[in-house]
């Protein structure tokens, strides 16, 4: 069995990721490529879609989420994803029970007596005017008959249970706006199809296939990490004629599509700028394919990286309408010119081109 090392797997995972080589998709099949981008911070996906395609216009995607065609809701993990809307509709009941698991992980206590499919009746029957409303107002429409929890917690296990999407203004390009719900099948027009448990898992089998397109070659635990889900390894296991094996430097094993991209390992990879919780870094259980493990935890506290030769190599913000980066290690005469020359066109691009300004603070001793 091939072993593919970690710059193997880095080179496939930038291919795949669109960072190798910025892409000419438009913005739909993008997003529908990388299997949403993670967005509860909503301006990061415009910043992630800019480092991956050659031409990217967020007023594309601002529209495509005003006129219906992507959507911002709660998926994979429990996190907000932003996603092509077929996407989302088909998805959402593979991960229904995974969700419930999960909120109900967090509010156990708070729940304690509380029948969460009364719960979720009730929820459904509150927003079913199709008025949007915050997390709080759903939950003060709950607080009547559960007072314990308080509006807040009612709010959030409710967009738990039920396929809801946040409204416009909330992640338009540019755009200020709070966090608003609707029922997704009202936003949509169409209905969402209910949960099925058991038996043949078409819909896992196209996670597991869209998974591995975007972040492949992957260990199930990969997989699990990304999604949330953990009944895929049956998915995979119907699969097993359809994909290739292949084992990592420590022996585990990892499992791709036939067809996919794996470029040499000495393949150049440029400077990408990256947001903050970006899948590139958080769709692995082991990211160490692109981010050292002393550097794991800044991915997971919402800090945005650098990639310098593939791997995160220094973290980014804006200050006053300049790119600061503070390397995380030394960079060469060469790393550093091309940081600064990538960091000075996503200034432009960030400040509708009155700034190109970047500032490369010193390298770590």
């Amino acid at each position: 069995m091939t072993v593919l090392d970690t710059r193997a797997l880095n080179r496939a995972t930038l291919a795949r990721q669109l960072l190798l080589d910025r892409a000419d998709l438009p913005t739909l099949d993008a997003v529908a490529h990388l299997g949403g981008l993670q967005a509860q911070e909503p301006q990061e996906p415009f910043i992630g879609l800019w480092s991956r395609l050659r031409a990217f216009d967020p007023t594309v995607l601002s529209t495509l989420l005003t006129e219906r065609h992507v959507v911002r809701t709660h998926l994979m993990r429990r996190t907000v994803h932003l996603l092509v809307a077929d996407d989302a509709v088909a998805w959402r009941p593979r991960h229904d029970a995974m969700l419930r698991q999960r909120v109900l992980g967090v509010y156990r206590s708070e729940l304690d007596g509380v029948d969460l499919d009364d719960l979720a009746a009730a929820a459904r029957a509150a927003v079913a005017d199709g008025e949007p409303r915050s997390m709080p107002e759903i939950g003060r429409a709950l607080g009547e008959r559960w007072p314990t929890p308080g509006p807040r917690v009612l709010g959030e296990i409710a967009v738990a249970l039920l396929p809801m999407t946040q409204l416009p203004p909330r992640g338009v390009w540019r755009a200020k706006g709070g966090v608003r719900y609707v029922l997704l099948s009202a936003w949509l027009g169409r209905e969402i199809p209910p949960s099925t448990v058991g038996g043949v898992d078409p819909v896992g089998q196209v996670l597991v296939r869209r998974y591995l397109a975007a972040f492949g070659p992957a260990t199930t635990s990969d997989l699990r990490a990304w999604c949330g889900l953990a009944g895929l390894p049956a998915a995979v296991t119907a699969m097993r004629d359809e994909l290739v094996p292949f084992r990592d430097e420590r022996g585990r094993k990892l499992i791709d599509l036939p067809d996919a991209p794996r470029p040499d390992p000495d393949t150049p990879a440029p400077v990408r700028f990256l947001p903050a919780f970006d899948n590139a870094i958080l769709g692995y259980d082991d990211r160490s394919r692109i981010i050292d493990d002393a550097h794991r935890l800044l991915s997971v506290a919402g800090e945005r990286v650098v990639l310098v030769d593939g791997r995160v190599a220094a973290t980014w913000r804006v200050e006053s309408g300049t790119v600061t980066v503070n390397p995380l290690r030394g960079f060469a005469r060469a790393e550093r010119a091309a940081v600064s020359e990538q960091g000075q066109a996503l200034a432009s691009f960030l400040s509708d081109k009155e700034s190109d300004r970047v500032r490369v603070n010193s390298s770590p001793r």
